[in-house]
């Protein structure tokens, strides 16, 4: 059965503010990269059928090998839905030669206005199974923690 893994985190910012740092890049780039890494784009095209190529490197390449096997892991990310203010829907692959990281990952964000600004979830399928789940919720926890302190700044 594919894995499906989660994350929701309440931010005080509006949705619309909230989705604006889903598609803009140079806030992607800031908040989505988990603590310890970097990203980079190579290219971006945020639209219905646009893509990212994203490199993430590791503060330690060291201590973790990455998917892409020098230190880093390639993402390639399709925009497969794009719903202003609320809801951003991408096809993720990882750029590895192990098939323990291949395979098509779905990853919605959604985001839900509340009292206090925004309920922004995080909400993986069909998560490559080299991928661990525990290793999957600190990333997905991090990526949140960045994106609050993102919009905060």
């Amino acid at each position: 059965m594919p894995r499906i893994d989660t994350a929701v985190r309440e931010i005080p910012a509006s949705p619309e503010r909230v989705y604006d740092a889903f598609i803009a890049p140079e806030a992607l780039r800031a908040w989505l990269p988990p603590e310890g890494m970097r990203g980079e784009f190579s290219r971006f095209d945020a639209r219905p059928g646009g893509s990212y190529r994203m490199v993430l490197h590791y503060a330690d390449p060291a201590a973790s090998p990455g998917k892409h096997g020098d230190g880093s892991d390639v993402m390639e990310a399709r925009f497969a839905e794009l719903v202003p203010g609320e809801r951003v829907v991408l096809k993720v692959d990882f750029d590895s030669d192990d098939p323990a990281f291949q395979g098509t990952m779905r990853m919605t964000w959604s985001v839900v206005p509340t009292a206090a600004g925004s309920r922004v979830e995080i909400r993986a399928e069909d998560v490559p199974p080299g991928v661990t789940a525990a290793e999957h919720a600190v990333g997905l926890a991090s990526s949140l923690a960045q994106l609050a302190a993102w919009l905060e700044r």
